[in-house]
C-alpha cells in the first residue's frame, strides 16, 4: 500500500505546488462549500494514481485545492462508500494519501438519518462518538508506517475542535445538535426496527459513510471534526418512505448553513 500511497502523492504533489495543513470531505448535496473557495487547482479523481472513482449522485469526483478565506484548503469533492463495492483500504486511501501530503486536520460531513426524537429534518449534529457496524478498516496486515496497530480511541473527534465548533456555531447563531453517529454499511435505507436498534445501542443518527475515514485519520495521528446533516427521520411515527433523491435535496437545503459554520471553524 505504502507504494501506491507514494505515487498518489506524488502526482498531487505536481499538480498542487503549495500542499495544506487543512482537508474536507464533502458528504451528500454538501458540495457548495466549493463556491466559497478561491480555487487554483481542481484534479479529477480519475487521473490520481490509485484512487478509486465515486459512482453515487451526489459525488463530483474532484480534488480541489484553494484558499477558504485566509485558509489553504484541500477539499474532496466526493467520497468513496464500501457499499460501493470497494474494500475498506481503497475507501479509505485518501486518507492515507492526505496524511503523506502533510494533512493535519481533517472536517467531515455527511447526511444521515435522525433517531433521536428531538432532532428535525434539516438540524445538523456535531459528531462527538461513533459506532462502528462496518468492517474495520484497520483489519489485515499492519505497517507501523500508517500508525498503531491498536489506536485508543477514546477521543476520536478532537475536543478542541468540538468545542471550537460549539463557541462558534453560538456566534454565528446556529443551532446544532450533538450525539453518536452510527456507522452502517448501507445501501439499504433502515427498517424501522433497525433504526430502533441503533437508538437502543446509543447512536443518535446513522449513515453509510465517515467511520470509516476517521478511524484511519485518527490512527494516523490527524485532527478530526465531523457533521452531520440529519436529511431524514427514524423515529417512531415520523418514518416515511424514502428516496436517495429526497436525502439529496434536504441535505442540500442546510448546506449553506453547514458550510457557513464549517468556514468559521477553518478560518476563525
Amino acid at each position: 500500500m505504502l507504494t501506491a500511497i507514494k505515487e498518489a502523492v506524488s502526482y498531487i504533489r505536481s499538480k498542487i505546488k503549495e500542499t495544506p495543513e487543512t482537508a474536507i470531505i464533502l458528504g451528500t448535496g454538501l458540495g457548495n462549500i466549493v463556491e466559497h473557495l478561491e480555487v487554483d487547482c481542481v484534479v479529477d479523481y480519475e487521473s490520481i494514481p490509485h484512487l478509486p472513482v465515486s459512482t453515487v449522485m451526489g459525488h463530483a469526483g474532484k480534488l480541489i485545492s484553494g484558499m477558504l478565506g485566509e485558509t489553504k484548503v484541500l477539499v474532496m469533492q466526493g467520497r468513496f462508500h464500501f457499499y460501493e463495492g470497494y474494500t475498506m483500504q481503497e475507501v479509505t486511501f485518501p486518507i492515507r494519501v492526505m496524511k503523506f501530503l502533510g494533512i493535519k486536520t481533517l472536517v467531515v460531513s455527511n447526511a444521515a438519518g435522525g433517531m433521536n426524537p428531538q432532532f428535525a429534518i434539516g438540524d445538523i449534529m456535531v459528531i462527538n462518538d461513533h459506532i462502528n457496524l462496518m468492517p474495520n478498516p484497520l483489519i489485515g496486515k499492519h505497517d507501523p508506517e500508517l500508525g498503531e496497530r491498536f489506536p485508543d480511541m477514546s477521543q476520536t473527534y478532537d475536543p478542541r475542535l468540538l468545542q471550537k465548533a460549539r463557541d462558534t456555531a453560538r456566534d454565528l447563531g446556529i443551532q446544532v445538535r450533538e450525539g453518536c453517529y452510527v456507522g452502517v454499511t448501507g445501501p439499504t435505507l433502515e427498517t424501522p426496527k433497525e433504526y430502533e436498534y441503533l437508538r437502543i445501542i446509543g447512536g443518535d443518527a446513522v449513515g453509510m459513510s465517515t467511520v470509516p475515514e476517521v478511524i484511519v485519520a485518527h490512527q494516523m495521528g490527524i485532527h478530526v471534526f465531523a457533521a452531520s446533516v440529519i436529511t431524514d427521520l427514524g423515529v417512531p411515527g415520523k418514518i416515511q418512505k424514502l428516496t436517495h433523491k429526497d436525502v439529496i435535496d434536504a441535505a442540500e437545503k442546510t448546506a449553506p448553513i453547514l458550510t457557513s459554520l464549517i468556514i468559521k471553524l477553518i478560518t476563525g
